[in-house]
């Protein structure tokens, strides 16, 4: 399996296309050429870790073979940023690993995850300048929803996502402590911001997704999200402890004039980012994954290797936001 010296060295590249675009396998690399032939992207294949294709295009079958030999997947995304496929390489036959996950039958690892979710919101409202009494009184809140979760007796996990929900609603309203917030409503779109954190929260999503597929994991099965039709409840379990990077990246990027009103568009109520703004949001989103990738990767490489030795929930990995880049 690849080691952190060889995943340093991997890309995540995002490939924007057009009308006739086609993107291709030539000498080792990933080519996309447009519809008038010229190359438009030339990347080789043994420096990628996760392939994004935002809009349609014509791929060939040479391209997924390679992506399976090489090792990375690829995602390909809608014009406004939606996931509706993914293709290319999954570790498949790791069975030992997944009776390991399917015996699972307590909450104590998400326990464990949910513990890390909140101490990383509270180490990123930590970093907010000019505390008052209300927020300091939030943050003593927050660290006895941290303990709570750790400490929860028994399995019930409506209980445990009470918890979580309790400290969110608290986290949410001081992060984003602006008019322009509306409150956290996922997938609704009620305002740009909220907008902005689905598209970097769907980025990230896919990023965990492909860890997980270097190991063989059933992303089907989580340990803390329930099985449900379709949804790879592994993935919303392990996307928890790194959603506060995207929280302070967006709210750094609306003070600073780089996410604005003015970027998105409204459909029935719902705010849309302009197609014309995709490469800029992508871009300032993706940052602090890939300043922490390196991190990200140790993460996920120790969650499979205490797995894989049935270790107590309290030996599992935290990703500590405080050290993040």
């Amino acid at each position: 399996m690849m080691g952190i010296d060889t995943f340093e060295k991997k890309n995540i590249v995002f490939v924007f296309t057009t009308e006739g675009d086609k993107l291709s396998f030539r000498n080792d690399n990933i080519v996309v050429t447009g519809g008038d032939g010229n190359t438009k992207l030339q990347t080789t294949c043994y420096r990628v870790f996760a392939l994004f294709v935002v809009g349609h295009l014509t791929i060939t079958s040479a391209l997924i073979e390679k992506s399976r030999k090489f090792g990375f997947s690829i995602f390909l995304m809608t014009p406004s940023l939606r996931t509706y496929d993914i293709i290319g390489h999954r570790i498949e036959g790791n069975y030992i690993l997944r009776k390991s996950q399917y015996a699972v039958s307590d909450l104590n690892i998400a326990k464990h995850i949910v513990n890390n979710k909140i101490i990383n919101q509270l180490e990123t409202l930590d970093k907010c300048r000019g505390k008052d009494n209300r927020l300091r009184k939030d943050m003593e809140l927050l660290k006895e929803y941290a303990n709570s979760a750790q400490q929860h007796v028994g399995d019930d996990v409506q209980t445990l996502m009470g918890i979580e929900g309790a400290a969110s609603k608290i986290y949410f309203r001081n992060i984003f402590d602006m008019p322009e917030w509306t409150g956290r409503k996922p997938r609704m779109k009620l305002d740009f911001i909220n907008t902005t954190l689905d598209i970097g929260y769907t980025i990230l999503f896919n990023m965990v997704d492909a860890m997980l597929n270097l190991y063989g994991f059933d992303t089907y099965v989580g340990v803390y999200h329930r099985e449900f039709y379709m949804r790879r409840s592994l993935v919303c379990d392990l996307v928890e402890p790194f959603r506060p990077l995207i929280d302070w990246k967006v709210r750094t990027a609306v003070h600073v004039g780089q996410c604005k009103e003015e970027d998105f568009f409204k459909v029935d109520d719902r705010y849309a980012l302009n197609i014309t703004k995709n490469k800029d949001y992508v871009s300032f989103l993706m940052k602090p994954l890939l300043e922490n990738k390196n991190e990200m990767f140790l993460y996920f490489q120790s969650y499979y290797r205490a797995f894989m030795k049935h270790k107590n929930a309290s030996e599992f990995p935290q990703f500590k936001i405080e050290n993040a880049k």
